[in-house]
């Protein structure tokens, strides 16, 4: 059943800005806040108050926040985990760029000399640990690799 939700989360997940994505680090790294503290974490010259305002309720409505009310203000925290939206981009990265396929993607970073000698060795360790405890997702398929 979390697969499930996972795959449901994922396809409600709208698009994020990157003024939309560095907002919700802030919510990520700091928890709930006021738009003012919001404000107060970036360097001068701040955003307005109205535009970051603005913002977070764009986020809001694409159901990355949620508000608790204080009076007449409101105090947002994040509904999305940063992993969940991480996985989820992730996902969408390797659907778009590289045909639906890990390996593709895996690959294009080993060949393009993107990860170490220590990750190279990580990986190969993760998926020797996975292949023992029998988690791999896609038993019995053949690799859909091009050779190089």
């Amino acid at each position: 059943m979390p697969a499930v939700l996972d795959n449901e989360i994922q396809k409600k997940m709208e698009k994020l800005t990157p003024k939309e994505e560095e907002i919700m680090r802030w919510f990520w790294i700091k928890g709930p806040l006021f738009v003012k503290e919001l404000q107060e974490l970036y360097p001068d010259p701040r955003p307005h108050f109205n535009t970051l305002s603005t913002l977070v309720r764009l986020l809001e409505q694409k159901g990355y926040v949620a508000h608790k009310a204080y009076g007449k203000t409101y105090q947002y925290y994040a509904c999305v985990a940063e992993d969940e939206f991480r996985k989820s981009t992730l996902k969408d990265v390797v659907r778009k760029y590289f045909a639906d396929s890990y390996l593709q993607a895996v690959s294009t970073l080993v060949q393009d000399n993107a990860l170490s000698d220590a990750e190279i060795e990580e990986l190969t360790a993760l998926v020797k640990n996975l292949r023992s405890k029998g988690n791999s997702k896609k038993k019995g398929m053949k690799s859909t690799r091009p050779e190089v």
